[in-house]
């Protein structure tokens, strides 16, 4: 069974397939909400040459567009960081482009907004469009309200194969039960019908013949000729028509145990025209006694083209094609199933039934049950399959792009009754009727779409589903484009995002030289130390019209600062509290240190007295630096310092015992103590642990300690005669190694009475001589022969 799950798994994996969604949905008025970003991403803000750049390397990154906002020899790639910097650094808030994502909720009927049952709204927001900066997650919330009497469609599946004889017998009887039930949850249910028995081809069925016309074991009872699967009863509401038609059929048969009712699934999921499928929930009652078969069986029967995955019913509502086709997989199968939203009842017998729970578990919202010998109980399975799966509510969504990703975290009660899912869907059970239930939606996107992107969100077994229609966020909208910007040398370049683009043979932060003003050898010069030595911007840039223009972390006008040269703290430049300016932080307010790595804070140097450091120390970085002769954390402690315990230890033993240096004038050295003999148990950690002179151990607690008064309880351990335990001790080692010897003695003799036992009845058993071969032995007894005596010997005897 272990073997065929792994099977049924790896088959999934195989076939499973993805569909592309292209559909284009209106644009009604529209509500938008900004979304709230979340920039605890791994990862640091770079710098970057463009705003475009700067903004798709990290959702925390931000563009300043002033002007001149970078000093000379600056690279224009430092206005990109993090917010807080560029601030910090005098651009004005105003000057930051910082796009971040947003949701415009395109339509959102109210829950519950419909007919009772069908037409129901059940699920909101229905339009919705998300943009999306890359690395930025977009939280969506989904609403889905169970409503009241939602139709059904059942389509009810049956194994027409020789085991299922008496089974059809009670099917016959169904229809009008069935409906009675169904009606009792919904007004609007629809049944039909459907049988499969396998492959009309060697080794499934037999092909003599007469066994193509009457498969069945005798020629007496009423049988029909082998078939793949038939479509009978198109849905109805006509408990009637279900049982005429069902009255009609008879059993088949075939030549091997599993069936063939993948082929059967697969053709009614498909064929959802022929069957009369509406748009509500979908049922698709399955019944058997025995496993199926699956890909790649029908290479048995000479079948090697795999399943096409198309309806191929005939005007008799045959399965013609299956002799063509081989088994589809459990992946199509799957596939097919949540494609046409249908949700499969597996009424099997109880040898199968662990078969139909592994494959349960690969196709979403699928139950199974234990049809018992006759089918007498498959109204009342049905019924707990149906409670259970539109009880089960699971938020699913359609194949993803390359690049977004999404994530699922589901309120089934109240707000404080979340539970995040594992896996890549939403799920509530037991959700009530008209009980609301939330999913919280996050969807990320890695890079950028190259272009829209239609996403589907349904619930499993509804028909409605929220349609979210995806962009991404990839370039600024500084809005100071200008094409001749007089801030461009006037106008020889293009202003965009606060930076200059130059024209063809411009050059320069500002457009500010020609090319041809280059090979002058007085611009280079402004980019060499004064005493002209060295490379042309200490080697960390470009010398461009007589100054320097710095790449990476350089700075300075001949670059000659690293900004990234600083110390770190716990690996962080300027441990992430400063700046680093030319190789050295610049802190943040309340932070000092070499690596702004000292706070200025002194919460942590308080003691529970409200005394820095206890008074014997001074408080550097939110620490205590004890002077000399002390040491703890808040410099509490110092090796000639007595402790509680020592202060008081004289008063308890005195107070408790009488015993003790203090016990002749215990009253008088002693006035402040207040000390209680107590029979607690044996104290925790927390009591001191003390000895009386005559080595007797006590422990007691300093309960308060006020205006130099003190409350002592004290517990004395009982004495143990320490004597009389090794003496017991010893005769019991004494006696237990005796009663050892004694017992190894008598096991040996035991042991070897046994072998010698055992060897002599070997022996005896080995005795083959018998008394007559023995030359030793005599007899006691001679006997005399008559020869003549034979001849005398009367006839008569």
């Amino acid at each position: 069974m272990v073997a065929l799950s792994m099977v049924l798994v790896f088959l999934l994996a195989l076939s499973r397939g993805e569909s592309e969604l292209d559909a284009k949905i209106s644009s009604p008025e529209k509500v938008t909400e900004r979304g709230d970003p979340d920039l605890s991403l791994p990862g640091s803000c770079q710098p970057a040459p463009t705003c475009q750049k700067c903004i798709l390397s990290h959702p925390s990154c931000a563009w300043c567009k002033q002007l001149n906002f970078t000093a000379s020899g600056v690279a224009e790639a430092r206005r990109c960081g993090q917010r807080q910097e560029l601030l910090a650094q005098g651009c004005p808030p105003g000057e930051l482009e910082e796009p971040r994502g947003w949701q415009e909720v395109l339509q959102d009927q109210p829950l519950g907004q419909g007919d009772r049952g069908e037409g129901a709204t059940q699920l909101a927001p229905q339009k919705v469009r998300v943009t999306l900066r890359p690395g930025e997650p977009q939280q969506l919330r989904v609403r889905f309200l169970r409503a009241e009497g939602y139709p059904v469609d059942l389509y009810y599946l049956m194994d027409l194969s020789y085991s299922m004889k008496d089974d059809l017998e009670r099917v016959r009887q169904l229809g009008q039960d069935l409906l009675a039930r169904l009606q009792e949850v919904t007004h609007s249910v629809r049944i039909g019908f459907g049988s499969f028995v396998d492959k009309t081809v060697l080794p499934f069925v037999s092909t003599v013949p007469s066994k193509l016309i009457h498969p069945c074991p005798t020629r007496l009872e009423r049988c029909q000729p082998p078939f793949s699967f038939r479509h009978v009863l198109s849905l109805t509401s006509d408990a009637k028509a279900f049982e005429r038609e069902v009255g009609r059929q008879s059993v088949s048969g075939n030549l091997d145990s599993p069936e063939g009712g993948f082929d059967a699934i697969l053709q009614a999921a498909l064929c959802q025209e022929q069957i009369g499928w509406r748009n509500v929930s979908r049922l698709l009652v399955f019944t058997s006694d025995d496993t199926f078969h699956t890909a790649g069986d029908g290479k048995l029967g000479g079948i090697f083209m795999p399943s096409d995955g198309h309806c191929h019913l005939d005007s008799n509502g045959l399965y013609s094609r299956s002799p063509e086709f081989d088994y589809p997989s459990v992946g199509q199968v799957a596939q097919a199933l949540s494609a046409a939203n249908i949700q499969p009842i597996f009424a099997v017998t109880s040898a199968t039934l662990p078969v139909y729970q592994e494959l349960s578990k690969l196709i979403p919202k699928s139950a199974v049950g234990e049809l018992s010998e006759d089918s007498s109980n498959v109204v009342q399975l049905i019924m707990d399959a149906y409670n259970s799966l539109s009880s089960t509510v699971t938020l699913e969504h359609s194949p993803l792009p390359p690049g977004v990703h999404i994530s699922y975290e589901s309120q089934c009660g109240g707000p404080e009754e979340r539970e995040r899912e594992a896996g890549d869907r939403g799920q509530c059970n037991e959700v009530r009727i008209n009980q609301t239930v939330n999913f919280l939606v996050t969807i990320q996107a890695t890079h950028c779409l190259s272009e829209p992107h239609l996403l589907r969100l349904r619930a499993l077994g509804f028909s409605e589903e929220l349609t979210v229609e995806l962009h991404t966020l990839c370039d600024c909208n500084c809005g100071d484009t200008q094409p001749r910007a007089p801030h461009c040398s006037d106008g020889q370049g293009l202003l965009q995002c606060g930076v200059c683009s130059c024209n063809s043979g411009r050059l320069g932060r500002l457009c500010e030289c020609s090319e041809a003003e280059l090979s002058s050898p007085d611009l280079e010069s402004g980019c060499r130390a004064p005493n002209g030595t060295g490379p042309l911007c200490s080697g960390k840039g470009r010398c461009q019209c007589g100054r320097c223009s710095c790449s990476g972390q350089s700075s300075g006008p001949l670059c000659e600062c690293d900004d990234a040269s600083c110390e770190r703290h716990e690996g962080i430049l300027c441990g992430g509290f400063g700046r680093c300016l030319c190789g050295t932080c610049h802190c943040h307010a309340n932070r000092t240190g070499r690596a702004c790595e000292c706070s200025g804070d002194t919460d942590s140097c308080v003691s529970p007295e409200g005394v820095l450091c206890s008074g014997h120390g001074r408080c550097t970085c939110n620490r205590c630096q004890c002077l000399d002769g002390y040491y703890g954390a808040l410099c509490e402690q110092c090796p000639g310092c007595k402790t509680s315990c020592e202060r008081h230890r004289d008063c308890a033993e005195c107070g408790a015992f009488g015993t003790g240096p203090l016990a002749t004038n215990c009253s008088i050295a002693c006035a402040d103590a207040n000390v209680t003999l107590v029979l607690d148990p044996i104290p925790d950690d927390g009591w001191c642990k003390e000895r009386t002179l005559d080595n007797q151990l006590f422990f007691f607690l300093v309960e308060e300690e006020a205006r130099g008064r003190v409350i002592l309880r004290v517990r004395a351990q009982e004495r143990v005669n320490h004597t009389l335990a090794i003496v017991l001790g010893c005769v019991g080692g004494i006696v237990a190694v005796g009663l050892g010897l004694v017992l190894a003695y008598r096991l040996s003799v035991e042991i070897y009475d046994r072998q010698e036992y055992n060897r002599f009845e070997k022996e005896r058993q080995q005795l083959n001589w018998k008394q007559d071969s023995n030359p030793l032995y005599r007899s006691a007894i001679t006997t005399t022969v008559n020869p003549r005596f034979q001849e005398a010997r009367s006839p008569f005897l």
